[in-house]
């Protein structure tokens, strides 16, 4: 099994493994290593540690040295050439007049490419902008167009709890969010509700979907004939996380509460948490039943 340890380039992008080779390296440190981009900065954040074959993407590479105070001092000096490299791009694009937003710039380490990263609602034809940015720059220029949850991802903000953005702070990748997820959780399938900034789907709906999931496969479905200690009844309501069915009972006019585990329900086994009954709000047609980042191209 190789050793690998693991770099991030960026605060919350995806951690790559890399073989370290002779060099002892910590976590925190920073070091310079070859990708398929050329060379990069990045920092250690997984020490050196054996990995399955499956884990790594060949040809593992190397890291290729640490990193100086010159490659700090450097990537700093960067980072202020990006803020003119945006504001020069902003410029071109409404003199070519076209339909796309900027959102961030990044200069590759070596200084061999400048990636502009975009977003538009459709196809966007920036081969002019391209040529132009190529004769300001003097350098290889790439224009990618990203989804909206990679822009708010970048851009950072505050969600809908008030909470610095889950994307934004330790969310390496995206993982397709649903409809589902919402029903499961009784939450109101508003789209003011349940969408974050960047207008899909909260990404938080994702952390406890499993153990919702579980959690409903133990009750019954809304609608469901079951037994109580007080007569017979149909479900009307369910609290998932205290594990208590509401039952409007047969013989009488109110609604009774009781734990999961004193009732019996009716007419055979229970189904599966996702063919429970959950009703559909009409609200919920403007929304996807299923989340995927949309496809980039450059």
């Amino acid at each position: 099994m190789p050793t690998v340890v693991g770099v991030r380039f960026k605060k919350t992008s995806k951690v790559y493994y890399f073989d370290p080779g002779d060099l002892d390296l910590k976590v925190d440190e920073y070091v310079i290593v070859e990708t398929a981009r050329g060379l990069e900065y990045g920092q250690i954040v997984v020490g050196s540690k054996e990995v399955s074959d499956q884990e790594v993407v060949h040809p593992l590479r190397k890291v290729v040295r640490r990193a100086t105070p010159e490659d700090a001092q450097k990537v700093q000096e960067d980072k202020l050439k990006e803020r003119r490299a945006f504001d020069i791009c902003l410029q071109k694009i409404a003199a070519h007049n076209l339909p796309m937003k900027l959102v961030d710039v990044e200069y590759a380490f070596d200084n061999s490419k400048i990636t502009f990263y975009f977003t538009a609602e459709g196809r966007v034809d920036f081969r002019e902008l391209v040529k132009d940015l190529a004769g300001t720059f003097k350098t290889r220029i790439e224009l990618r167009q990203i989804g909206v949850r990679d822009e708010a991802k970048m851009l950072g903000g505050l969600g809908p709890c008030g909470r610095l953005l889950c994307c934004a702070t330790f969310l390496g990748d995206f993982e397709p969010v649903s409809i589902r997820m919402a029903k499961e959780q009784d939450l109101p399938l508003n789209p003011m509700k349940i969408s974050g900034i960047c207008g899909r789907l909260m990404c938080c709906l994702k952390f406890e979907a499993s153990v919702y999931r579980e959690l409903r496969s133990k009750l019954p479905p809304m609608g469901a004939e079951v037994e109580t200690s007080q007569g017979k009844g149909r479900v009307v309501g369910l609290d998932v996380l205290k594990g208590k069915v509401k039952v409007q009972l047969q013989d009488a006019e109110h609604v009774v509460e009781f734990p999961a585990d004193q009732i019996t329900r009716k007419g055979g086994p229970r189904p599966a948490a996702d063919q429970a009954e959950v009703p559909e709000p009409e609200q919920a047609e403007s929304l996807e039943d299923e989340e995927t980042l949309p496809e980039e191209y450059t």
